[in-house]
């Protein structure tokens, strides 16, 4: 039995992924080596009637409960912590910072597979690689076999090797084409990918030449590795950004460190992984919801163990243990998706600043159109704001122009000049992008007789009409119904669909241009496995004629042969309860914009509108986003908004209409206790969208100018809010810096 010098036992002090605002307390296990015992470690232990996986947080020799009533830890699962000490140091800083209980934070920094208490040894993987024969062979020679005809293509777009899970992430059924082909010759199995300590060369493919704006920014940030520092890299769509990453990060390699990029979207990292694998011989691994189990774990086992030199990967890759740190990036630093939206609510890009100065190495933030907060922390020294105001190469900035569509004609969102433009474009082979940020048919079906309107019955919201399926559908709780052609209420007015959505303009655009192809790119047009791969290749090799989509196409996204971009619907974001409404919209229009005239070719932007004077519009068009920008901090100031203060949202919802109101008013008596008079206490009011899903929904927002302040007050409210007897009666969950307050 583990015991102490003074002869009492041992307690492991752990956290379990539980939504509660405690530890819990264990006695060690029997006949355990000491010196072994770490924090960080996984342990198995009895909870309730079940077993958990915990995380040991510390031992302790004294326990708040009788040590006869502690049960004991079943397993020690890791030998040592599979994340370092300033991991963990992290770990429990976005505790801290975020309010969110200790054991859903490690929870979420460890991969399915290993919060499950499976093993943590990776499983070796096979790596192919093409022969002599296979880099020789040209593959029209396989025409006859389409399958082994991709796969050979595919190895000959990275003539270094591809592993197992490389190939599952591109295509699921690539086992029996390889097979085949290493029955040819064409294929053989080889030794793994370099990693960090590998003496092979680093890069595959020289670097682009650099105009002196992207040199001066690779210059500043490769003299600052081995130390902490935040980089704000605003350059203009197409100036380049990805080649001052990529010539940074080659430096970091050479440094025999490891990099980690993050992206907003998966849609965006199948390009990007491209480009790196093109340019870098090193291992690469990649992570996102999209892949499986196993290979995520792989990806995150790789980069603890420094088999693997660089991780690409979303939000959730934050947390990844690296060997050798030597730079993070975020890329399109600005975007909400870097924002958890849900259980633990934390911002990756907060975050990565915490955990790049904590392992004191510097961190890049990428943007076109940087975050207001972003652009604050510039302003008070603490980011250092690098600036690439060109288009790399030959390319020049899109013109902006608006089109006042008032009294015009329209037909299902184009107007007549708009269509004009399109077939003058389309005549000179170029290609045109339509930006409609709202999927479906219609976002409404009214009936015209009686002005009955189809509503989900479990949110304050309209069904959205998918003609295509034959559906409606709720898009805040995915309820759906069959579409109907009679209207319930008066059984005899025409039911008529309201309003535009990507599906509906498709239709009209397929007949006033019926010689051109067109592709439709929204969550519902790529759902299918490798949809979305399959499009973005057919656009750059000059298949399509219009591509039209919602806000996947706005970020990232290199379309050569794009010269007119089309905003359909612009007014939509004009008008908002929400204060980050503003900047949101901007960042899209400047984002959307920024796929015109990427190349040789000039690029133009056209934004119907019926509020062409409106100044938000007026500015970016005459003095662009900086401009916008300032404007826009300024009058946040004024109104002591963020990042001027600093706010934290308490959401509630429960299916009792009463309840959430309740809780919250015995959570406002709480606060204005305890509150030193700074904090503001706002509300409780209805959510803006006051029932989804079923239930009914309240919030609550704390805002205070002192950011100490408002987190003392959470530090004590947390606690008791959690004690409340209402509590039990709500689903309730807190957001510290939230980005909309919806």
């Amino acid at each position: 039995m583990a015991k102490l010098q003074s002869g009492s036992e041992l307690i492991f002090r752990v956290a379990i992924a539980l939504p509660v605002y405690r530890l819990f307390d264990y006695l060690a296990p029997y006949n355990i080596e000491m010196t072994a015992i770490k924090p960080g470690i996984r342990l198995e232990v009895p909870f309730g009637n079940a077993k958990k996986i915990a995380f040991l947080v510390e031992c302790v020799q004294h326990s708040n409960i009788d040590i006869s009533k502690l049960k004991r830890v079943e397993r020690i699962l890791d030998e040592k912590p599979l994340l370092s000490t300033k991991d963990l140091a992290l770990l429990h800083w976005a505790s801290r910072y975020y309010h969110h209980p200790l054991g859903e934070v490690f929870s979420a920094a460890f991969p399915v597979a290993l919060r499950q208490g499976k093993s943590a040894v990776i499983q070796t993987e096979k790596r192919y690689a093409l022969t002599e024969l296979g880099k020789a062979l040209a593959s029209e020679q396989l025409k006859r076999s389409p399958k082994q005809k991709s796969v050979l293509e595919k190895f000959q777009a990275h003539p270094n090797s591809l592993s197992e899970a490389e190939l599952s992430a591109w295509n699921q059924n690539w086992r029996s084409a390889v097979k085949q082909l290493m029955d040819k010759q064409l294929l053989q199995l080889v030794a793994a990918a370099p990693g960090i300590n590998s003496r092979e060369p680093i890069i595959r493919n020289s670097a682009l030449h650099c105009n002196p704006q992207q040199q001066a920014a690779i210059d500043v940030v490769s003299d600052s590795l081995g130390q902490f520092g935040v980089f704000l890299l605003e350059g203009v769509t197409g100036s380049g950004k990805t080649e001052v990453y990529m010539q940074i990060i080659r430096t970091v390699l050479e440094r025999g460190q490891q990099v980690l990029v993050l992206l907003p979207e998966i849609t965006l990292t199948p390009q990007l992984e491209e480009r790196f694998r093109q340019r870098f011989t090193v291992s690469i691994a990649i992570s996102h919801s999209k892949l499986t189990d196993r290979q995520r774990t792989r990806a995150w086992l790789n980069l603890q163990s420094g088999e693997c030199s660089i991780l690409l990967g979303t939000r959730s890759a934050l947390f990844t243990p690296l060997k050798k740190p030597g730079l993070i990036i975020l890329d399109e630093e600005h975007d909400a998706s870097f924002k958890q939206q849900e259980g633990f609510r934390f911002s990756a890009r907060d975050v990565a600043v915490v955990r790049a100065k904590l392992l004191n190495i510097p961190v890049l933030l990428g943007s076109a159109t940087p975050a207001l907060e972003s652009l604050h922390n510039v302003d008070n020294k603490r980011y250092r704001l690098l600036h690439l105001p060109e288009r790399a190469g030959n390319a020049t900035a899109p013109v902006l122009q608006l089109l006042d569509i008032r009294n015009k004609r329209m037909q299902e969102g184009l107007s007549e000049a708009l269509v004009a433009e399109m077939r003058k474009t389309l005549a000179k082979n170029e290609q045109v992008l339509l930006f409609l940020n709202r999927r479906g048919f219609a976002p409404t079906l009214i009936c015209h007789g009686c002005g009955w309107v189809a509503r989900c019955r479990r949110c304050d919201a309209n069904l959205v009409i998918h003609q295509d399926e034959g559906i409606l559908r709720c898009h805040h709780c995915g309820q759906e119904q069959r579409l109907i052609r009679q209207c319930p209420a008066c059984r005899t007015g025409e039911l008529t669909p309201l309003g535009l959505g990507t599906e509906r303009v498709e239709k009209v655009l397929a007949e006033l241009f019926a010689d051109k192809t067109i592709v439709r790119l929204d969550r519902d047009s790529t759902q299918r496995k490798g949809a979305l791969e399959n499009y973005l290749q057919r656009i750059n090799q000059g298949e399509v004629d219009i591509i039209l989509g919602t806000q996947m196409l706005a970020k990232g996204h290199h379309f050569p042969n794009v010269t007119l971009v089309a905003i359909l619907d612009v007014d939509s974001g004009l008008f908002s309860i929400d204060f980050h409404a503003p900047e949101k919209l901007a960042q899209m229009i400047v984002q959307v914009s920024g796929r015109a005239g990427r190349a040789e070719k000039p690029g133009r932007v056209i934004m119907q509108t019926r509020q062409p004077e409106h100044p938000l519009l007026t500015t970016l068009i005459s003095q662009g986003y900086s401009c916008f920008a300032r404007t826009a901090l300024a009058e946040r100031k004024d109104a002591s908004l963020p990042p001027f203060s600093y706010q934290a949202l308490l959401r509630v919802q429960a299916a009792d209409a009463e309840m959430p109101k309740l809780f919250l008013d015995a959570v406002v008596k709480l606060a204005q206790e305890h509150s030193k008079g700074h904090t503001h206490i706002l509300g409780p009011v209805a959510a803006p969208m006051a029932r989804r899903a079923g239930f009914y929904r309240y919030q609550l927002l704390f805002q205070s100018s002192k950011r100490p302040e408002l987190h003392a007050l959470l530090d004590v409210l947390m606690p008791k809010i959690e004690k409340l007897k209402q509590a039990n009666k709500v689903r309730w969950s807190l957001d510290v810096d939230p980005v909309d307050l919806y």
